[in-house]
């Protein structure tokens, strides 16, 4: 079955990113699981996405028939990560853990697809999100150990994209992690290890 596949790419190592060589491996292995898929990706420290500002977030809770051309235009960004979130089947996030959690970059994309009655609401019972039926992959790296021992405390990547993507509907989420990758004894084999643990559902 063909799947449509995006990778989101937030590492500001280029090349030499561990988080990007872990989503492209991810990436594979879903190819190889759904031969024929379309692959987007979206580099988000190439996009320089901006950050949020209070008039581009007003634009937010404008019905759609009343912006302006200038609102339009101010929307458009948000409006274009939207679609290609709710386009996609599966979503392969590469999140590196810089000073304890994600890059600013992936931070800015969450908060332009984060929009009230579009891709999360409200029930009398609570938030409901709209984002649903999608299968969600993070691509983690850190250069310590995070994901047990005295480290684990200081993982803000994980457990806030878990919970937030949960909020907007994404609950159906696996994290693959390459850590100690500044370790002695750790690292030689850590990215090897990281490759090896990828399972595909």
């Amino acid at each position: 079955m063909m799947k449509h596949i995006l990778h989101l790419k937030s590492s500001i190592q280029g090349k030499e990113s561990y988080s990007i060589k872990l989503g492209h491996a991810i990436v594979e292995k879903i190819q190889n699981k759904y031969p024929g898929s379309i692959l987007e990706e979206l580099n988000l420290v190439d996009l320089e996405i901006p950050h949020l500002s209070p008039v581009v977030l007003r634009t937010f809770f404008i019905p759609a028939d009343q912006l302006t051309e200038e609102e339009k235009e101010l929307i458009r960004f948000s409006d274009e990560l939207v679609k290609q979130l709710l386009a996609a089947d599966i979503i392969v996030i590469g999140a590196p853990l810089i000073n304890f959690t994600i890059p600013t970059s992936l931070k800015a994309w969450i908060d332009h697809i984060t929009r009230a009655g579009i891709t999360f609401g409200y029930s009398e019972n609570g938030p409901v999100g709209k984002v649903t039926g999608k299968k969600i992959y993070v691509a983690m790296s850190s250069g310590g150990v995070y994901s047990e021992g005295p480290g684990k405390v200081n993982d803000f990547v994980a457990p806030y994209l878990k919970a937030f993507l949960g909020f907007l509907g994404m609950t159906d989420l696996t994290v693959f992690r390459a850590e100690g990758l500044k370790v002695p004894e750790v690292k030689e084999l850590a990215m090897e290890k990281a490759i090896n643990s990828i399972e595909i559902d």
